[in-house]
């Protein structure tokens, strides 16, 4: 008998956003993937699971998972998986994360809040194409 698991370790695995699955068995570049697949950034899958309290009713562990965004020059490792983005995806992840981090700061400066709100959605809709950023935010 032999040692099949290891064969389906070695491989690169790319979550499409449509469930399709692609895998390859060879290490690629970001920027091949993202020219296979306009309109898309790839992203390394990063689960982590925390302790499970018991305040929280569940019972069992919770299991978080982000996604980390990869520059067109690193290289997919085989082993790990990844995910196809949209562009538009993208965008909302760092304009929600921004609006955060601005009513954080700002607290209680509704107006400046809802402005940049407004841009955003503007910018969004008016999005062709974006250069993916490598910052993380939560999936």
């Amino acid at each position: 008998m032999g040692n099949c698991q290891a064969v389906d370790t070695a491989r690169v695995v790319i979550q499409h956003p449509n469930g399709k699955e692609e895998k390859l068995s060879c290490p690629v570049s970001a920027s091949y993937v993202m020219k296979m697949n306009p309109g898309h950034c790839v992203s390394l899958l990063i689960s982590t699971t925390a302790l499970s309290s018991a305040s929280s009713g569940h019972g069992g562990p919770l299991r978080l998972t982000r996604i980390k965004l990869l520059r067109p020059t690193d290289t997919l490792v085989l082993g790990h998986v990844y995910r196809l983005i949209t562009t538009k995806e993208v965008m909302k992840g760092l304009m929600a994360k921004k609006c955060s981090k601005l009513k954080k700061e700002s607290k209680g400066s509704d107006d400046k809040l809802e402005m940049v709100k407004a841009i955003n959605s503007t910018k969004l809709d008016n999005e062709d194409q974006v250069i993916c950023d490598y910052k993380d935010y939560h999936v």
